[in-house]
């Protein structure tokens, strides 16, 4: 497992599926998806992120990409060749992770303990 994938299992209310196959791992808060990590190839995750944001954060790094197979106004494919603090990969899957919580109904969240 790797480093991102165990952060992620940090965060309350998470679990790691594979509903696309083993190539994929998403991690979900309760049923909604918050990151994907490729695990083939090239290692990548995909997150969600609020539209401006997204576009800022694609204009400032070359590793950021519109989403691959998702909806690239909020979702941002992100390489994880190293190039990107641990810092700036944390605070992105913690956008991430809120915005989908703050997604949800009051009754969703509190299933989570959130």
């Amino acid at each position: 497992m790797n480093k991102w994938v165990e952060y992620c299992m940090t965060k309350r209310g998470t679990s790691l599926t594979n509903p696309f196959g083993p190539e994929v791992d998403v991690m979900k808060v309760s049923t909604k998806m918050y990151a994907l990590f490729s695990t083939d190839g090239a290692p990548t995750v995909s997150l969600k992120c609020e539209p401006f944001r997204a576009d800022s954060l694609r204009e400032q790094y070359p590793e950021i990409k519109p989403g691959y197979h998702l909806n690239k106004k909020h979702w941002n494919t992100v390489s994880l060749d190293g190039n990107l603090t641990d810092e700036e990969l944390e605070a992105m899957i913690d956008h991430s992770y809120d915005l989908v919580v703050l997604s949800m109904t009051k009754n969703e969240r509190s299933n989570i303990g959130t």
